[in-house]
């Protein structure tokens, strides 16, 4: 799995990307985690607000989510994988 965190270095991004990190870590995921910041690659996702998270190149949530939201994401993708 591969986990895109889209923003441009803003507070809320870096909040999201942390708590990503937390949920694949503490759920022992296999993951591959980025930062993507740069706005030209962004804007290729076409989303209108940051932060958003992105999962095997699928636009999946946007805006900052709690630690039991990404949680609660991440189990739906999985589910969906098998």
């Amino acid at each position: 799995m591969k986990i895109k965190i889209l923003g441009t270095g803003c507070a809320g991004c870096k909040a999201l990307f942390a708590t990503v990190q937390k949920a694949v870590s503490e759920m022992n995921i296999q993951a591959e985690i980025v930062k993507e910041e740069d706005l030209m690659k962004i804007m290729q996702y076409d989303v209108m607000s940051l932060p958003a998270i992105v999962v095997d190149e699928k636009v999946v949530a946007k805006g900052n989510l709690s630690l039991s939201e990404v949680e609660s994401l991440l189990k739906k993708l999985q589910e969906e994988k098998r």
